[in-house]
């Protein structure tokens, strides 16, 4: 099993051809709802991929929080851990698109309420997993309480850093990969770059995306960057929660670590050909879709 910690959001999207200036009103072409956080993302991404699923977190008792409910049953994820608050309001990022660009304001609402507390009352979930899938929506100090019982019952961990905040070195120690994107792996070199030995260990753990190159990691002591897959990007929203929640998948299914990110790679990369974050997340058999096709074109160009 998989267990996901981490947060569930509602995205609010405005569409709009005019970007207001302060206290100016506009009329905006289109709105929509969309689930979202990066927790809830992962989830789903793993979901998709066949994976048996199950989430920690919190939502409110808001419409939001029912209907985020209802979604991850129909997506086959296990709602049990899943504490509905009441009087609190479920989280939201406020997103206004335009020009194709967008301005995002998160309120993390019951995210917020996750606690070392709430996490050592859901041990036995942890150590019940085979994977636990982690990102830093949620308050630092319950991601910690996880990374401590997963160490406890050698429970393999993904931690993806992001969005990105300073980590302490020993948490190196205890997560079996780190994820970071080009920009939050830097920081975190920087962060320990008189620190050898916290920058020896680092390495060890890491797994570089890369967007449209695609991923790295370290083999040996050298940085090996594994190419992404050629595919007409139309959206790229939710491709770094694809990857993790693929990587995720494929280390469950018992592949090496290096298989493993190739196989992420196709899933993200076919992740960017759908408008939207969860949406556009792949199946298992589009991605051996894909895999035979990519052989085809091979063949045929030979």
């Amino acid at each position: 099993m998989i267990t996901v910690i981490g947060s569930i959001n509602m995205d609010l999207v405005t569409v709009t051809s005019i970007d207001p200036s302060m206290g100016e009103t506009v009329m905006g072409e289109s709105f929509f709802t969309v689930p979202g956080g990066k927790g809830a993302n992962q989830a789903v991404a793993a979901a998709k991929l066949g994976a048996n699923v199950k989430m920690i977190g919190k939502v409110g008792d808001d419409p939001f929080g029912q209907e985020y409910m209802n979604y991850f049953n129909d997506m086959h994820i296990n709602t049990e851990s899943i504490q509905i608050e009441k009087s609190v309001r479920t989280g939201t990022a406020s997103i206004t698109v335009y020009n194709h660009d967008n301005k995002i304001i998160v309120v993390p609402g019951a995210n917020h309420l996750m606690t070392s507390d709430v996490i050592e009352a859901y041990r036995d979930d942890i150590l019940a997993s085979e994977w636990v899938l982690l990102q830093l929506e949620i308050p630092l100090s319950a991601v910690e309480k996880v990374l401590e019982i997963a160490a406890e019952g050698n429970v393999g961990v993904i931690l993806n850093p992001a969005p990105f905040h300073h980590i302490p070195s020993h948490w190196f120690e205890l997560v079996t990969y780190l994820t970071p994107n080009e920009y939050e792996a830097k920081q975190l070199f920087e962060a320990y770059a008189n620190d050898t030995e916290a920058t020896e260990l680092l390495k060890k753990k890491l797994v570089i995306t890369k967007g449209n190159e695609g991923a790295a990691f370290f083999k040996n002591g050298e940085l090996m960057t594994i190419p992404a897959v050629k595919v007409k990007a139309v959206d790229t929203t939710g491709a770094g929660d694809t990857f993790n929640g693929a990587l995720a998948v494929a280390l469950d299914d018992g592949l090496t670590i290096e298989q493993a990110i190739t196989f992420a790679i196709k899933a993200a990369g076919l992740s960017v050909t759908k408008m939207g974050a969860q949406v556009g997340m792949p199946t298992k058999a589009e991605i051996e879709k894909m895999e035979v096709n990519h052989h085809e074109e091979t063949r045929n160009a030979e």
